[in-house]
């Protein structure tokens, strides 16, 4: 699994904040809960592709060597995977 420097800290026992070593802004950290995130920074990387053109092993792929990317490959499913490939068609078909 890529090292992703992430420093955890707690403002209160509910909310904990994930920041990176680089701006807070540029590459927030993305793991498979993050659906929309995830499907909109495939949109920023990959503007040609569309996301019916793309099988889940290649979806796969494109997820994990995404910016910011730190979450486990090995915890994709189907399900995550087809979730984000139908986030990403709603938001390119609605531009």
């Amino acid at each position: 699994m890529r090292q992703c420097n992430i420093l955890l800290y707690a403002k209160s026992k509910e909310r904990v904040n994930l920041l990176t070593n680089q701006h807070i802004d540029e590459n927030p950290a993305l793991f498979w809960d993050a659906t929309y995130a995830i499907a909109m920074k495939l949109m920023e990387v990959h503007p040609a592709l569309s996301p019916e053109d793309v099988g889940l092993n290649e979806l796969k792929e494109l997820v994990v060597n995404l910016p910011g990317f730190c979450d486990d490959p090995v915890l994709a499913n189907e399900q995550i995977l087809l979730d984000i490939q139908t986030v990403w068609y709603e938001e390119a078909t609605a531009l």
